[in-house]
């Protein structure tokens, strides 16, 4: 992005149109950056009087101050001082004290005086005196990643970026809507998705309809383009708040705009991510659902919703969906809460920010709300999926014959419950005739008194294993405690099969 005051804007017709630079801005591009190059070394006074200089030759001094901008952000300087210039000044000023400074010989007798006292020149001491000033740094780098045609394309980009900031609103049509929706996750924007005659649109919320304007979330939402001008077929309408006057901004693929390097967009921080945040946490925990980041589109009538996560359970074909309310307007929050009015035969979880004041509306809805303040608790989400989690089980055991009799000796109930689609648990009203519970084990009883037989007391643990390996059973301390066993170690060494 730009400064404001640098923005370079058509308002021909009532409009609101960028003024891109074109093929014909090239030489000035280069020329700006030869000046920047061609300083290196030099006080950045001189860099200033020179560039000032192609202002006046150029005509547009805003698009010269455009394309330095962009260069001085690519550019080092630096203080050179033979004596730091606060060490230097303070020196100066005691020695001026002392002396008692009145005409242009007691300047130097003082100058001389702290220079003798620092170890340097009169002359050196006076350069130094004020050396930190912008205008005395020194360039002591430029290392632009463009070309010329590389600068005109940044500036372009970084001129419609600045022209957004002030946008109320964006809609976006998109020939890549997932990188699209993806870049405004990330962003952390508030948007929805509409149905129109030509195609899905996804509206973003622009920085100057939140209750408080803010700078972080505006250069976000100017972010925003880069993804946008990446795709190969796109069109953009913005309304912009043109020192109160509203106007619209339109944009399209058309347009001379891409983006002059790599990532369009770069990962936020996660210290105001509260989805990213509670996405990592979520991992850690051992449940039987998995989290799935940003799911397939939802229907809500005229509009599309793509909630936040889903959680897909892993022992049957059930997904519930989770929306987190983290930015708002009251505009943002009446269109959430529509949404989910037009949400049908959808499991809806939807963490709520205690500030907004709308679980209960939420829950008139049809879907379940959770509180949270700053951080979605863990404890929270997860007490909901077990309640979900107790119905499928349920469902699942309704499902399975009273007893069942599997043909192998030995069997870990894990892999039954996989053979017949559904969780270990559903499996706890199961009988097994044939077969006995030891542990998660199913093992016949004749298998068991073979083992028996078989294991002995001094045996090596890793003896014990292989023979309980051989006859397919892979829960070794159970069996071993059925059988009167215990394992008693030998340091590193490994174990040995104690009588208990």
């Amino acid at each position: 992005m730009l400064r404001k005051d640098l923005l370079r804007i058509s308002r021909a017709g009532g409009g609101y149109r960028p003024r891109f630079a074109g093929r014909e801005h090239r030489p000035l591009a280069a020329r700006v950056i030869g000046t920047f190059q061609g300083h290196v070394g030099e006080p950045l006074e001189r860099l200033d009087s020179a560039l000032e200089d192609l202002e006046r030759e150029a005509g547009d001094y805003k698009l010269v101050r455009g394309f330095t901008a962009l260069l001085d952000r690519e550019s080092t300087f630096e203080t050179h001082a033979a004596v730091e210039p606060r060490r230097a000044r303070r020196a100066a000023f005691e020695a001026a004290e002392a002396v008692g400074v009145v005409t242009e010989a007691d300047r130097e007798r003082a100058l001389a005086r702290a220079g003798d006292a620092l170890g340097v020149s009169p002359d050196a001491l006076a350069r130094s005196l004020y050396a930190d000033r912008d205008s005395r740094q020194l360039l002591a780098a430029v290392d632009p990643p463009w070309d010329p045609d590389g600068l005109v394309a940044q500036y372009n980009l970084s001129l419609a970026q600045t022209a957004l900031f002030d946008a109320t609103e964006v809609r976006v049509r998109s020939t890549e809507p997932r990188e699209l929706i993806s870049a405004v996750k990330r962003l952390r924007l508030m948007y929805e998705i509409r149905k129109t005659p030509e195609g899905r649109e996804v509206v973003v919320t622009g920085p100057t309809r939140l209750f408080r304007a803010s700078r972080r979330y505006g250069t976000r939402f100017a972010r925003l383009l880069r993804t946008v001008a990446a795709a190969t077929e796109w069109h953009l309408e913005a309304t912009v708040d043109d020192r109160g006057t509203e106007r619209t901004l339109t944009l399209s693929d058309a347009d001379p705009l891409r983006v002059p390097d790599a990532d369009p967009v770069a990962e936020v921080t996660f210290d105001s991510a509260v989805e990213a945040e509670f996405a990592g946490r979520f991992e850690s925990l051992a449940l039987p659902w998995e989290l799935v980041r940003e799911p397939e589109a939802l229907s809500t009538g005229t509009r599309v919703m793509i909630p936040d996560f889903a959680f897909d359970y892993e022992h049957a074909p059930f997904r519930i969906y989770f929306e987190i309310m983290g930015f708002w307007t009251p505009e943002y929050v009446e269109k959430k809460l529509a949404q989910l009015e037009g949400l049908e035969d959808v499991d809806m979880l939807v963490a709520v920010d205690d500030s907004l004041g709308v679980g209960e509306e939420i829950e008139a809805r049809d879907a379940r709300a959770i509180p949270y303040s700053g951080t979605v608790r863990l404890k929270d989400v997860a007490a909901v999926l077990r309640e979900y989690e107790r119905e499928l089980v349920a469902a699942d055991a309704e499902t399975l014959p009273e007893e069942l009799t599997p043909a192998a000796d030995a069997v870990a109930l894990v892999a039954l419950a996989d053979r017949h689609g559904v969780s270990e648990d559903a499996l706890a009203d199961v009988r097994f005739p044939d077969h006995e519970r030891v542990g998660r084990t199913l093992i016949r009883p004749a298998l068991l008194d073979t083992l028996g037989a078989t294991l002995e007391a001094g045996m090596s643990l890793a003896e014990a294993e292989a023979i309980l390996e051989e006859v397919g059973v892979a829960e070794t301390s159970a069996v071993l405690s059925r059988l009167g066993y215990h394992v008693e170690w030998e340091g590193l060494g490994g174990g040995r099969l104690r009588e208990s």
